[in-house]
């Protein structure tokens, strides 16, 4: 009978998020990560409040959470598949490249903006991820994402 592989499933709140990525307020897109399977895949979420300064100016009178922030949203959370493996600690990951971006649905306050990561290349210093956002359970925007783990200066 062959042995499976167990591994540990992390949970994080916005505390521990703050850890593992240098991203603070008002840039700090991710409130909680509910799945993290290190090296595999992320799951988490963003509550999009009316608070949040970017409706000051996107838009008056027609608050829209802009697609650019999703994104960053994504990449953000993309970070626990990656910084949560021992290799990794005390790095910093960054933005690399980005691939078939597609945004389906508008995101407004009141939403909860879930996001899912999956690892579809870790090599190195490099890293490739399927990612995608959702509100209840409908596509919001997906993309494949790269990041670049880098040396804290």
């Amino acid at each position: 009978m062959a042995e499976t592989e167990t591994q540990e499933i992390l949970q994080m709140d916005v505390m521990e998020i703050m850890k593992l990525i240098p991203h603070r307020y008002p840039f700090l897109l991710v409130d909680r990560i509910t799945e993290c399977a290190p090296g595999k895949y992320v799951k988490g979420y963003k509550n999009v409040t009316f608070n949040e300064e970017f409706f000051q100016g996107h838009f008056p009178n027609n608050p829209i959470m802009p697609g650019v922030l999703m994104i960053e949203a994504l990449a953000q959370i993309s970070s626990g598949i990656i910084m949560t493996l021992p290799q990794y600690k005390e790095k910093l990951l960054l933005f690399a490249g980005i691939d078939g971006v597609r945004f389906k649905r508008i995101v407004r306050p009141g939403d909860k903006l879930d996001l899912y990561a999956e690892v579809l290349r870790l090599k190195g210093l490099i890293c490739k991820a399927k990612c995608r956002a959702s509100v209840d359970g409908e596509l919001v925007t997906e993309a494949d994402l790269m990041f670049s783990v880098q040396d804290i200066p």
